[in-house]
């Protein structure tokens, strides 16, 4: 499943943020080379969401069989959509032009894979 591939990449990038590579003019409002402590927190929150979206989302096509109680699946593909949704907004006025051009793109693929799989 291609949006769980780019979840995994999504996550990985978040790991070096977190691990203090300078690439923190593609995340997080461009302001930081290197993210600051309170932002490295936030990419590490951002990892925990990027695997349980994954999750969610593999329940919802039929890759994982779902827990015992699935009527929350569909309400939480729609939650998802309108992450993604917000995403591309904040990625679209963001003040950092790297993260305009890269991140804006990639969250509209992952906002159209969600719709997708929020409509099956």
């Amino acid at each position: 499943m291609f949006f769980v591939a780019l979840m995994g990449g999504l996550a990985i990038f978040q790991g070096v943020l977190i691990a203090g590579a300078p690439l923190g003019h593609f995340a997080w409002g461009g302001q930081h080379r290197i993210l600051p402590r309170r932002l490295r927190i936030g990419s590490a929150v951002a990892i925990v969401l990027y695997g349980l979206f994954a999750l969610i989302l593999m329940m919802r096509v039929g890759l994982l069989a779902p827990w015992p109680d699935t009527s929350w699946i569909k309400f939480a593909s729609w939650v998802i959509l309108a992450y993604m949704a917000l995403g591309v907004v904040m990625n679209a006025i963001s003040r950092s032009l790297p993260e305009r051009l890269t991140m804006t793109p990639l969250v509209a693929v992952l906002l159209g894979l969600t719709l997708i799989v929020a409509l099956s």
